[in-house]
């Protein structure tokens, strides 16, 4: 490298592995949100809903119902497929084989857009055929958390597909 050589430095790859590490936290916190769908005196999330009458709050488990019980494994499928491709995407940047690795690490979270997305359109499908709700109810920040990590992964993806090699080796 002599003193006239200009590098581009684009680290199109640290980009991405961030926005997997968002997705990742966005989803776990969805996860375990205890609001997704709110209305007066009435609240549920993706393990209990709970429900005031008079004075006291009563929640039971909502893995009773197949509808949420589905979203629920296609939620923890896609933070599973996520996790899975943040760990691969980290270890091949840290050890220098970064090439390698990026088509395994984009399916993987392609896959987990997939399995998020069906989720999140069930949720709300289902709810609205399955509860009639005398009042007003919306859906919450639990759920739009969701549609946050959703959204990061597929920039992690896309990320994890464009071709860097001629201007990023300058930089590993």
């Amino acid at each position: 490298m002599s003193v006239n050589d200009v590098y581009a430095r684009r680290p199109f790859k640290l980009v991405a592995l961030l926005c997997v590490f968002l997705a990742l936290a966005l989803d776990a916190a969805a996860l375990l949100s205890p609001a997704w769908v709110t209305a007066e005196h009435f609240s549920l999330s993706l393990w209990e809903s709970c429900s005031q009458s008079q004075a006291a709050w009563s929640c039971f488990s909502t893995l009773s119902s197949d509808w949420q019980i589905a979203t629920l494994v296609l939620l923890v499928a896609g933070a599973a497929a996520t996790l899975l491709a943040f760990l691969v995407a980290l270890i091949s940047l840290c050890r220098g084989t970064h090439r390698r690795h990026y088509r395994t690490v984009a399916a993987l979270l392609f896959t987990a857009v997939v399995l998020q997305s069906c989720a999140l359109v069930l949720y709300p499908i289902k709810f609205i055929d399955g509860t009639v709700l005398q009042t007003y109810h919306e859906f919450n920040w639990g759920y739009g958390l969701g549609w946050g990590a959703t959204i990061f992964m597929l920039g992690g993806g896309i990320l994890f597909c464009l071709r860097t090699d001629d201007y990023e080796d300058g930089m590993y």
